[in-house]
């Protein structure tokens, strides 16, 4: 396990000195200036610590921490304020913070709390592995949750495309897991331990896309006083998912085009071209061919990008997947919130299963959330399924079994003297809808 502190301030002083206190000590680290950098290292199976300073251009620490947290909420974060900034770091210590240092700190006590840190973050990560093995879970299967047959597809396609260094366009709904299918190609390639770098394409500032993307060289334009490096360059070794894509201008996509054959990027304002060794990953929600139709979407740039395509499926094509998706989801939001685990009883599940969600996952997150919180986990949107009568029927009866197996972790009695039926009808219904009671235990 390459463990590493990822420590984050915009004075450079301070951070080459704790970065040469650190190496002394033996432990490795990355200094970084701003606090996205940092961010593009953390995921959920991130082997290190982060510290950072609160006060930042930009993103500052205490948002840094939050964003962190969200990624990985057992991630150790400890926060490192000025003279005046207590209230802030008491802040930061309820909001999750592992704890806080107050400039000038000891250097000693800087290892020393990273150390105790690391302690704490290697008996997570183990104790996560051992329960994946346990549970005969992969990583693949930990993010990508679902026994509907979709599901299974997808991540026979995810463990395909990350076994190479194909670039891949995955497309979906909103609120379908796109980036989540992308973090897990990322996770389960040979570029885990590289930085993801998630850059959502319609959140960029027009005037400064190339900038933001490329990079620029000093004078390049008004207020680039010195060299700045792109995103790609930043993730070097890594993956770059680009959300949202077809929100990029058809400049930025030739220069993009460039950059994915020939693995070359030139730094806006510089003539020296810069050579990527990254993985290029790209979401959008239509079909991109239609954009092409339209004149929006560069043909030549769209062939390269799909070599491989994958299909976020929505909720719809998987309902009996929302029972399970469901709980895993407050187990989720249980921790985020640091409350106690909630028991989803029968009729809640049942509820949940044979409603309509269009926001997809994110919306069915937000009903977790809301359920985690003591509020409804209600909805006002419609819980018709589509199709015919005998369809609907159909859809409401397995999403029911499902619910209702699922609140009984598989437990055929209970299920069946829940619902009111025979062991015999249940076990034909089951059948009939392809539901295995080993998948809900």
């Amino acid at each position: 396990m390459n463990e590493t502190v990822l420590f984050v301030d915009d004075e450079e002083d301070l951070r080459m000195a704790a970065a040469q206190t650190l190496e002394l000590a033996d432990l490795p680290v990355t200094p970084l200036a701003e606090a996205d950098l940092a961010l593009s290292h953390v995921a959920r199976d991130f082997p290190g610590v982060l510290v950072t300073d609160i006060r930042m251009p930009g993103m500052d620490g205490m948002e840094l921490m939050r964003r962190a947290l969200e990624i990985d909420p057992a991630l150790p974060v400890i926060i490192v304020t000025g003279n005046g900034d207590v209230e802030l770091a008491v802040q930061a210590m309820r909001d999750g913070a592992y704890d806080f240092l107050e400039k000038p700190y000891n250097p000693a006590e800087l290892v020393a709390v990273i150390r105790r840190a690391l302690d704490k973050r290697r008996l997570t990560l183990e104790n996560r592995a051992l329960r994946n093995q346990v549970g005969g879970r992969d990583a693949i299967e930990a993010r990508l949750i679902g026994r509907s047959e979709v599901m299974v597809h997808l991540r026979e396609q995810v463990r395909a495309v990350a076994a190479t260094e194909a670039d891949a366009l995955i497309t979906g709904e909103t609120g379908t897991g796109k980036e989540v299918i992308a973090r897990a190609i990322h996770r389960a390639s040979a570029r885990r331990e590289r930085p993801f770098v998630h850059i959502n394409c319609a959140a960029l500032p027009t005037d400064l896309v190339e900038s933001e993307l490329f990079g620029h060289a000093p004078g390049a334009f008004a207020g680039a006083m010195k060299m700045r490096y792109g995103k790609f360059e930043h993730a070097r070794g890594g993956t770059v998912f680009l959300d949202e894509i077809d929100s990029l201008t058809t400049a930025v996509q030739a220069k993009f085009l460039h950059a994915i054959q020939n693995r070359q990027i030139t730094p806006l304002g510089s003539n020296d071209t810069v050579d990527l060794d990254v993985r290029f990953l790209a979401a959008c929600k239509e079909p991109l061919e239609k954009a092409v139709d339209e004149g929006r979407f560069r043909g030549d740039l769209l062939y390269r990008l799909n070599v491989v395509t994958l299909q976020a499926p929505p909720l719809s094509a998987r309902r009996e997947d929302i029972p399970r998706l469901f709980m895993h989801l407050v187990g989720e939001a249980a921790t985020r919130y640091k409350m106690p685990m909630v028991e989803v009883d029968a009729d809640t599940l049942a509820d949940i299963a044979t409603r309509d969600w269009p926001g997809n996952v994110r919306e069915l997150r937000n009903a977790a959330d809301r359920f985690v919180l003591g509020l409804s986990a209600g909805t006002d949107t419609d819980s018709t399924v589509p199709g015919s009568l005998a369809d609907q029927m159909a859809a409401h009866e397995k999403a029911l079994i499902s619910a209702t197996l699922a609140a009984n972790a598989g437990s055929l009695k209970q299920t069946y003297e829940g619902l009111g039926v025979s062991r015999k009808a249940l076990y034909e219904k089951m059948q009939k809808h392809g539901l295995d009671r080993e998948d809900f235990a």
